[in-house]
């Protein structure tokens, strides 16, 4: 079987000796001591993951990040920040850049190992996949919607909601992560299911799109009054869908990992 691919980077030299012999019989550890080194090793590898030093003398790695996430190439690669840093504040900063972790030096094999599997694995990335909960009384929206989406999302969906409890029975099961209403339907319309959705304490400030025939000033002004972040204006375009709702979960999953971060200082 083939190892994955891990690509350490990092300016000390017993460092990166230190990570390839630990797991050499796990993992394909690829050494690069610098920036430099590393574009050469992805000029010809796609490495699995990037285990990445944040303290460098000639660059940091926060900014090699940047570096990686603003190149279509390399963006969509996981980064795993090794630190000496112990504040939050470091772990913070490199969530925020798009880093998937951090790992506090020093570790033990078991603590890296764990965190290299857990970013690794295919299968929990599928089973945490973000859920978009998908609420319209067009039944042809609705497939449309989980054609497009389920390949990325755990897409769930749902007719015309006509009763409140139906709609709070299924959110005491699921916990979305965006929802996605139909602005017009006959009995609980989109504005009356944003106040049904913002009582829950999970979802004060869970993304909401409106699917809306009506893309009039007042009608988005008033969306937004309530708290809706977004609108798409039917016949749904597919790359508009999709952009739009990669746009506002990666926004909302990350304030939440970062929230989450602050509550525990």
């Amino acid at each position: 079987m083939e190892l994955k691919k891990i690509l350490c980077v990092d300016d000390v030299h017993y460092n990166l000796i230190t990570i390839k012999e630990r797991f050499k019989n796990r993992y394909n550890i690829i050494p690069a001591d610098s920036m430099e080194k590393m574009y050469e090793v992805l000029e010809r590898v796609t490495p699995d993951l990037i285990l990445l030093d944040i303290n460098m003398p000639e660059i940091s790695g926060f900014d090699i990040i940047k570096a990686l996430k603003a190149d279509t190439r390399y963006a969509g690669i996981s980064v795993v920040f090794l630190t000496s840093h112990t504040d939050k504040k470091t772990a913070v900063k490199g969530l925020s850049l798009g880093a998937v972790d951090f790992i506090t030096k020093p570790f033990t094999n078991e603590k890296l190992a764990e965190c290299i599997e857990y970013h690794l694995d295919a299968a929990k990335r599928e089973a945490e996949k973000p859920i978009v909960l998908s609420i319209d009384d067009n039944p042809s929206i609705l497939q449309a919607v989980n054609a497009l989406l389920e390949d990325h999302y755990t897409v769930y969906t749902m007719p015309e909601v006509k009763e409140e409890p139906v709609l709070t029975k299924l959110l005491k099961k699921i916990t979305p992560d965006l929802f996605l209403l139909d602005c017009n339907m006959p009995v609980f319309n989109g504005f009356d299911l944003v106040h049904i959705i913002r009582k829950f304490p999970d979802h004060e400030d869970t993304p909401i799109i409106f699917l809306t025939s009506e893309g009039t000033v007042d009608h988005i002004s008033t969306a937004v009054y309530m708290g809706v972040c977004d609108y798409i204006v039917k016949p749904i375009n597919k790359e508009v869908l999709r952009e739009k709702i990669a746009l506002h979960l990666t926004d909302f999953i990350k304030r939440r990992r970062l929230r989450s971060l602050n509550d525990d200082r």
